[in-house]
């Protein structure tokens, strides 16, 4: 599945000039354009959906077995001391292109960089216990 008037899309497709870093069938790896940590890569599936959950489980696996074959390539060529691997999913949580991309920023001891867990912080009204019933409700 393919959109021509996606920007991922004609990146996979190489209608667009990108710095690919990987490539297989159906997923490719990008350096980012406006990178925020030296080696920032992109990863998308050539399948074009805006989100994971629309992702087919088949493509799912093939994006992450090719996320994790990215993550050795980043961690041997850039010495890494870490990963920081994230998706945004949705206008809400900062996702500028309605491809699923998923990104992975190396990371160095003392970069100054904080963990996925800071990127917001907005604590529940309700108790764990009540949130707990919601979700398996």
């Amino acid at each position: 599945m393919h959109d021509e008037s996606c920007l991922f899309c004609r990146i996979a497709a190489k209608t667009i000039s990108s710095k690919i870093v990987y490539e297989d069938e159906y997923v490719v790896a990008f350096l980012d354009v406006a990178p925020r940590v030296p080696g920032h890569t992109v990863v998308v599936s050539k399948y074009h959906t805006s989100t994971l959950l629309d992702l087919p489980d088949e493509e799912v696996t093939r994006l992450f077995c090719a996320v994790k074959t990215v993550d050795v390539l980043l961690s041997k060529k850039l010495n890494v001391d870490g990963m920081t691997i994230g998706i945004n999913q949705g206008a809400a949580s900062g996702q500028e292109v309605g491809h699923l991309h998923i990104h992975l920023l190396p990371r160095w001891d003392g970069d100054n960089g904080g963990s996925v867990q800071s990127i917001v912080h907005n604590p529940a009204k309700e108790s764990i216990e009540e949130l707990f019933k919601t979700i398996l409700q």
